[in-house]
């Protein structure tokens, strides 16, 4: 089973219509959405393996529904409960870019993560999100050394240039190194702000995660994927026709590409898996699939 564990908040997904006019109405489509990096994950990689959610929400009625939607896509949804329910808003330009203005709420409050929530995982996968805050990242760290010893494979994602240069370079290299996960998923940017990979070569700080699977997302260009004793190698990205939104395309990928690595080990095709979740999420707002 694929544990995930992170943030399940709301989002409100706003398509602007044009340029944002300060100081007065800018036209836009305004939509409320499940959110938060791991929760997409867990509900994308549902239809696909067994999944459970790791988290905490608001004792409020947002997060009664949150937890409802995602348990409805066949989710165990494991939670703690305390706190606001958190929200993002994210607004999405007309190319479909995301500019995202988070307030994480609950999701922060996960202190502890008992021992029956780890009980019947093969992997424990942590968007980077999970590290920055307290007391959530003492626990993302405790739960993957934990998923480790019992023997399970974990991955890590970089999430966004953003939160690492807020939580640190050097800071989350370190963590990294430390943790030594099974896989690192990046984009382009993280990858090459991380020091891991650039323009397909591995970067001056590969060397530290030398037993980690580095997996570089670049959009409608090749995924690069650079494993442990082999040369890095692409796996192409197939044409997608209609591109509106950007939100949980990453998330999608992640999905895919851990059903598939689970189901057999295979690299190129968990690529290739990861590829055709992501493009179902790319017409529709917010981390769904054909939802308008």
């Amino acid at each position: 089973m694929l544990g995930v564990l992170g943030d399940l908040v709301e989002d409100i997904v706003v398509w602007v219509d044009g340029p944002l006019r300060h100081g007065t109405d800018t036209s836009a489509k305004v939509f409320r959405r499940r959110g938060g990096s791991a929760a997409n994950v867990a509900s994308f990689a549902a239809g696909q393996c067994p999944v459970r959610f790791l988290g905490c929400v608001g004792d409020d009625p947002a997060g009664d529904g949150l937890v409802a939607e995602l348990a409805g896509h066949g989710v165990d949804v494991r939670v703690t409960r305390k706190g606001r329910t958190g929200s993002i808003v994210v607004l999405i330009d007309q190319a479909g870019e995301r500019t995202m203005l988070p307030d994480r709420g609950a999701a922060t409050l996960l202190d502890t993560v008992p021992d029956t929530w780890l009980d019947g995982l093969t992997h424990l996968h942590v968007p980077a999100y999970s590290f920055d805050g307290e007391p959530v990242g003492t626990a993302a760290v405790d739960a993957l050394r934990r998923a480790r010893r019992a023997g399970c494979t974990t991955s890590l994602d970089a999430s966004s240039t953003g939160m690492l240069g807020q939580f640190g370079r050097e800071r989350f290299l370190a963590l990294a190194t430390e943790l030594a996960p099974t896989l690192l998923f990046a984009n382009r940017e993280e990858s090459a702000f991380l020091g891991l990979l650039a323009d397909g070569c591995p970067g001056p700080e590969r060397a530290r995660l030398a037993a980690t699977t580095v997996v570089t997302k670049s959009g409608a260009e090749a995924t690069v994927v650079d494993a442990p004793g082999q040369a890095p190698f692409t796996v192409p990205v197939p044409p997608v026709g209609e591109v509106r939104d950007l939100t949980g395309a990453g998330d999608a990928f992640a999905a895919g590409f851990l059903a598939g690595y689970l189901a057999d080990g295979d690299l190129r095709a968990a690529a290739g898996r990861g590829h055709a979740c992501a493009a179902k999420v790319l017409a529709s707002p917010g981390a769904t699939c054909g939802e308008g």
